[in-house]
């Protein structure tokens, strides 16, 4: 991040975080949703309650990840990743997996997404795993810019058909 940007601090989540964890969350599902209304789940009910309550089981999960980016005692972004072991159906090795990033609208393109995911990158390092992988929505091209900035390139697509 650049010097207007050192009043973000990137740490490890903590349950205390989880109420905006989850306002971040349902913010992620509801831009997915209008990305393709049929591949992605509807936001419906009270989904920051829902995204909060998942990543609750998951910050202190042995095998994930949440890191929280920190503004002047606010959350205003997070990642959340973890190691996948291998498997023979999708042909690959141990790897770790960045499941979301996201940050605040008014936070972006100030690095924070970046500093998010190098935290998260040298988490799976630490756990001597080789490779990083994620998914990113077709359409949400500025996330894929930022992914190959990062040393990520494209080795699948995902394809839907709805019955």
């Amino acid at each position: 991040m650049s010097d207007a940007d050192a009043s973000v601090h990137v740490r490890r989540a903590a349950r205390a975080d989880l109420p905006a964890l989850g306002r971040l969350g349902a913010h992620l599902m509801r831009v997915h949703y209008e990305f393709d209304r049929r591949r992605f789940v509807a936001p419906t009910g009270n989904p920051a309650a829902g995204y909060a309550h998942f990543l609750g089981t998951q910050i202190d999960a042995d095998d994930a990840v949440v890191f929280v980016a920190e503004r002047n005692g606010a959350a205003v972004g997070y990642v959340y990743a973890g190691i996948e072991p291998f498997s023979w159906k999708e042909l690959r090795d141990t790897a770790g997996f960045v499941h979301d990033v996201v940050v605040d609208e008014a936070e972006r393109r100030t690095g924070i997404a970046g500093a998010l995911m190098e935290a998260a990158i040298a988490w799976v390092r630490e756990q001597g795993v080789r490779s990083v992988m994620l998914w990113t929505a077709a359409p949400n091209e500025r996330a894929q810019r930022l992914f190959e900035g990062l040393g990520f390139r494209r080795t699948m697509i995902e394809m839907t058909r709805d019955l």
